[in-house]
């Protein structure tokens, strides 16, 4: 038996006896951690299947099964029939849409939040109505609407902007009330007492710092705008957007290419939200 000097063994003592700690205990400690990984996890999971399924090429008509690496999709991602023109249509009605939504939000959120009047409270109780009803109901009474005022034969471009601005407007007047309830008021009124006029307060100070929250509600209007299929389909007629095509692509076919433009959604939204990290970054910095 080996024995150990005096000044080993009070090194020794001194030492704390480092345990082995299961897995079980450092999750536990580590709980906040565990279930951000794990919501991030779930929520970003299928974009990243999505973005391998891309270079797949399917030995079939539909592209579920992984087979063999292929950058052919990426090389041609209109090869599919009448695909690249339900994105165009898709877009351009998002963003006629997203302008008129975001105007008139905009205008009703500083309606809301800066006077008082009587059917105040009313009207914000009916800006949840789009948001609460279900889009199945809203469709069908849209598409009666659209029946008994112009016929079925007039469905088409604008009847579904209009259906879109309708439910978009809701969530740009929830966005920008959010941005305007936690805006400073002195700083509209230091800039009164400086003797600027009120269309100089508002260009000057007000409009610069509710612009983040306006550029926020146009990107949400944007995207449910172009997400939409169920108010689409009751007021599409005989156009075709690109959630309607993926829903037909689904039942006689799925190519490649429909996870090319969606993986192109999902990566030019990642370049717009590190842009504007960048931006804000650099703005600070000059600050």
């Amino acid at each position: 038996m080996t024995t150990l000097t005096a000044p080993a063994a009070a090194a020794r003592a001194a030492t704390p006896e480092i345990r082995r700690r299961s897995p079980l205990a450092w999750a536990r400690d580590h709980l906040l951690l565990v279930v951000t990984v794990a919501i991030f996890t779930f929520m970003l999971l299928p974009n990243a299947v999505i973005l391998w399924m891309s270079f797949n090429k399917p030995s079939g008509k539909f592209n579920y099964v992984w087979n063999t690496f292929s950058t052919d999709a990426w090389t041609n991602p209109c090869a599919s029939p009448g695909m690249c023109h339900s994105i165009g249509l898709s877009l351009e009605i998002g963003v006629v849409a997203t302008v008129v939504a975001t105007a008139l939000g905009t205008m009703i959120a500083f309606a809301m939040v800066r006077h008082r009047f009587k059917a105040r409270s009313g009207i914000n109780a009916l800006l949840f109505l789009p948001m609460a009803a279900p889009e199945v109901v809203m469709g069908a009474t849209l598409a009666a609407m659209f029946f008994n005022t112009i016929g079925p034969g007039g469905l088409g471009f604008w009847t579904i902007t209009i259906a879109h601005v309708m439910f978009c407007v809701s969530y740009v007047v929830v966005t920008v009330k959010a941005r305007l309830a936690g805006m400073d008021p002195t700083l509209e009124r230091a800039a009164q007492d400086l003797y600027a006029t009120p269309f100089q307060t508002f260009t000057k100070v007000t409009l610069p710092l509710v612009a983040p929250g306006i550029a926020a509600a146009a990107l949400l209007a944007f995207a449910l705008s172009v997400d939409d299929y169920i108010i689409t389909v009751f007021t599409a007629g005989n156009l075709e957007t690109f959630p309607m095509y993926i829903w037909g692509s689904v039942q006689r076919a799925y190519p490649a290419q429909i996870d090319v433009i969606g993986s192109m959604m999902l990566l030019g939204t990642m370049a717009i939200i590190a842009a504007s990290t960048v931006l804000g970054r650099a703005r600070a910095a000059r600050r």
